[in-house]
């Protein structure tokens, strides 16, 4: 039997866009530190786990916008995501270093961003700080942007493509 009070902890860190706009506004007004990223996360890896670990010790809450079924598709491709987004928000909701998790349907999270208002804006080093959707705005607002150091050897479409080549062919 599943354990409902998990259940429920992780339900409770899944917030809809209207939630993460109120609960970001009574976060900045606590005086909390909010930092923000987001991502597709379609099979979590040890590259994110690290990553989220290391966006959520730039302040004190991490919230993460993870791309709905729709816009990864668009993003990606028919073929993804590999898991629906109920479990993609669950699964990084479940880790101790996220906060908060909200879906987004839009390609990029500037809306999201917009709304959130976040003190730091944090994406993988694979991005460079200019292209980081979203830094007008956290800029603006007197934040900082930040790109972290990129984890070699660790996305998801490596790994279906390792997991591709080790199924053997019928």
């Amino acid at each position: 039997m599943r354990d409902r009070r998990a259940q429920a902890l992780l339900q409770s860190k899944i917030k809809t866009l209207p939630e993460i706009t109120a609960l970001a506004d009574e976060l900045r007004e606590a005086g909390r530190k909010i930092v923000f990223t987001n991502g597709c996360f379609d099979i979590l890896h040890y590259g994110h786990a690290l990553y989220l670990q290391e966006a959520a010790a730039l302040g004190d809450v991490l919230i993460v916008g993870v791309n709905s079924d729709v816009s990864v598709r668009r993003l990606k491709g028919a073929s993804r995501p590999v898991v629906r987004q109920e479990y993609r928000s669950a699964m990084v909701a479940a880790l101790q270093s996220v906060d908060f998790v909200v879906l987004f349907e839009e390609d990029t999270p500037y809306e999201l961003i917009k709304a959130v208002k976040p003190d730091v804006l944090v994406k993988g080093g694979d991005w460079r700080k200019e292209e980081i959707v979203g830094s007008d705005v956290v800029e603006a607002g007197g934040g900082e942007v930040a790109a972290l150091d990129f984890v070699d050897g660790f996305s998801t479409s490596s790994l279906i493509d390792q997991i591709i080549r080790s199924c053997p062919k019928r």
